[in-house]
Parts: structure tokens; C-alpha cells; sequence
């Protein structure tokens, strides 16, 4: 675990209980000197995770390099929602690429950086789960390959949400999409396809690979950190739902997040040149059935007849991940 929990019942920023937080512990968010990577007036859906997401991501990466930081981004909804033509939401040197080069394009820019001799200005790429695990794969894919010294951000909610909630290669067995509908005998996105591909990034054995959700943001702002202190290619999956495309309450997005870990069904973890290095435990694992009632997406599982098959085989999921990749300590005598 790259950081130190809190322990204690937080109710703001700064304070635990009735204690104030010392400064090693506070977020970046409570800083008064923070960056404001992406500035209030943006488009984001009420409760979205991704905007949350970005914001956390990018301010601590604007504090690890000293604000010396480009970003690329591709199309998408963080896209979308935060650079309304001719406005702009972001507060860092940005650039818009298309669907599927973001990794490419921020390739060229570290590339130019180099010759440049600005070795202190870093690069960050980021994109959805549309943009990178399908779309953008090749591109991602070869700059693993190349060791290109970029950070890459996929914002995971699970499907194409900006152009009408269609299935992506991240969206999970089961889940209502608009084209993954929940009819028939298999009703929902069918079991055996799609990719994880933050395994596919260790089996580049680059430098540094995570995982992080929106519910532990100590957490990712540790990792984006522990990421800037490599060189080279490395990937960071956050995990972001999205309310509108869930069928979730807006005020639900951490509690959904949190969920998805303590589940199982999504794991938290570090890997560090192929090999993992650290996993984010879960205190006691829930059933999944907690994790997929508050969506509508999974609404047909549990109808006047449960598909108990089908929420059987999720669970298997969960228990799979679980083992793999050690999220339940083991009590010892």
C-alpha cells in the first residue's frame, strides 16, 4: 500500500474526528496552492465519476511535477463536458486527439520534449474505457512497446457513454447497454469477451502499473504520484461509474465505487515491471448482489424471477479476482 490510511471517521478536508489532519496526510485537494487542473463551468453529468476522477488525477500529477505537465486527451466524455467550443474547463497545457490516438499523440509530445531538452515537463494521456481498451488499443499497445515516457489514464465507466451508452470492451458480463439489450436466454452483455487490460499493460512489463477507484482517493493520488517518479510508459485504470449510464443515484457514485472493490469484482492494485507489488485489501468481501441491485443496468437479474445462474457466475468472477490477486488478508493464529 503506497500511503497511509485514515483510519478515523474524516468529515472534511481536513479533519478527522475533531483532530486536524497534519499537512502529510491531507489530499491535494486541501491545499490551498492546489492546481485546479479542471476549473468549475465544465458539462459533467451530476455525480460523475470521471470528472471527479480527472480532477484528483491531474491535480496530483500538476503537484508532482511542479505543474510542468502536458496533457492529451482523447475524444470522449471528459472530452466533451469540459471544452464546449470555444470554451475550456482545463487549466494545464491540454490538446484534444482524436478517438483512438491520445497514446500516439502524447508519444509525439514527450518525443518533441526530448529533442526540446525539457526533460522537467511530463506528459499524461487519458481516455475512456471506449477510447483505450478498443478505439485506441493499437496505439496504447505500441507505446507499451516503445517504453514511451507517458502516463496513460483510462477513465473506466464500463461503456461508450457519450454516445449513447454503447457496449465497450471493459463493459461487464450481463450489464443493459443500448446494444446489449436484456432480452432472451442470455439477456445483457455476454460472459467471455472483453479485456482487462491493465494485465494486458503488465504483460508489457513496463515500469508501473495501478488500478484505483473514485472512492479511495488517497489512494489514486498516491499512485499518480509513485507513477511520476518513473520514466518510461505507465498506466493507471480508474474506475469511475457513471450515473446516467448505470442507472445509479447521482449521490451514489463513491458508495458504487466502493462497492466494486469490496466485492471483488473490481481489483485495486500495483504492479511494477510485470510484476504486482501491492494490492489495496478488502476488510470483509460482500456479496456481489450488493454491488449490482443499485444498478439499473443489472435491473433484469433481479426481476419476479432472479437469475441466480447469472448472478452465480459474477460472483465466481469476484472470488477469481480475489484470489489472484490476494485482496483478502489471511487471519493468522
Amino acid at each position: 500500500m503506497p500511503f497511509q490510511p485514515i483510519k478515523f471517521y474524516q468529515t472534511g478536508t481536513f479533519t478527522v474526528g475533531n483532530r486536524l489532519l497534519k499537512p502529510e496526510d491531507r489530499s491535494v485537494q486541501s491545499h490551498r496552492d492546489r492546481s485546479n487542473a479542471i476549473n468549475s463551468g465544465h458539462r459533467a453529468c451530476q455525480g460523475c465519476g470521471e470528472a471527479l476522477g480527472a480532477r484528483y488525477a491531474l491535480d496530483a500529477a500538476m503537484e508532482a511535477t511542479n505543474s510542468q505537465l502536458i496533457a492529451a486527451n482523447a475524444t470522449g466524455c471528459l472530452e466533451v463536458f469540459t471544452t464546449p467550443y470555444p470554451e475550456t474547463s482545463w487549466q494545464l497545457p491540454w490538446m484534444h486527439s482524436l478517438f483512438g490516438n491520445a497514446a500516439a499523440v502524447a508519444t509525439g509530445i514527450a518525443a518533441a520534449l526530448k529533442v526540446k531538452g525539457r526533460n522537467e515537463v511530463r506528459v499524461v494521456a487519458q481516455g475512456g474505457d471506449g477510447g483505450t481498451t478498443d478505439i485506441g488499443f493499437g496505439c496504447l499497445s505500441g507505446m507499451f512497446e516503445r517504453n514511451d515516457d507517458v502516463l496513460y489514464i483510462c477513465y473506466d465507466n464500463e461503456a461508450y457513454m457519450n454516445t449513447g451508452v454503447q457496449r465497450s470492451s471493459a463493459t461487464p458480463p450481463a450489464a443493459r447497454t443500448a446494444t446489449t439489450l436484456p432480452v432472451g436466454q442470455n439477456p445483457g452483455n455476454v460472459f467471455g469477451q472483453g479485456k482487462f487490460v491493465p494485465a494486458i499493460a503488465m504483460a508489457h512489463e513496463i515500469p508501473y502499473v495501478a488500478t484505483a477507484t473514485v472512492a479511495d482517493l488517497h489512494d489514486l493520488e498516491a499512485k499518480v504520484k509513485r507513477a511520476m517518479e518513473f520514466r518510461g510508459a505507465r498506466y493507471i485504470h480508474l474506475f469511475v461509474p457513471c450515473p446516467l449510464g448505470w442507472g445509479t443515484a447521482s449521490h451514489d457514485t463513491i458508495r458504487i465505487a466502493r462497492l466494486a472493490h469490496e466485492t471483488g469484482l473490481f481489483p485495486i492494485f500495483e504492479a511494477e515491471h510485470g510484476l504486482q507489488v501491492s494490492a489495496l485489501p478488502i476488510r470483509r468481501q460482500l456479496p456481489v448482489e450488493e454491488y449490482l441491485k443499485p444498478q439499473k443496468r443489472f435491473a433484469h437479474l433481479f426481476g419476479a424471477k432472479p437469475k441466480w445462474d447469472v448472478i452465480a457466475r459474477i460472483q465466481e468472477r469476484a472470488d477469481r479476482n480475489i484470489r489472484k490477486y490476494g485482496l483478502v488478508q489471511q487471519e493468522t493464529a
